[in-house]
């Protein structure tokens, strides 16, 4: 009997689906709502701390790169 045959085919392609799903409805109901019509303040700020680190992070990346190349010898 070999492993890859119809059956355990469609019971991973069951098993992937469903995952999905349940997955899908843990990441929802964990994002915090809009409660009356306003965004909830800490989560803004995390995601503005996050954007600014990644923006320093990527700038002081490509900042250390032009810094290490070699000068041209004439």
């Amino acid at each position: 009997m070999s492993i890859v045959n119809r059956r355990n085919a469609v019971i991973g392609w069951a098993t992937w689906t469903l995952g999905k799903r349940v997955v899908r409805k843990k990441a929802k109901s964990a994002v915090p709502a809009v409660e009356e019509g306003k965004p909830n303040k800490p989560a803004l700020l995390a995601a503005g701390l996050v954007a600014v680190g990644g923006t320093l992070l990527f700038w002081r990346r490509f900042r250390r790169a032009d810094e290490t190349e070699p000068a041209d010898a004439e």
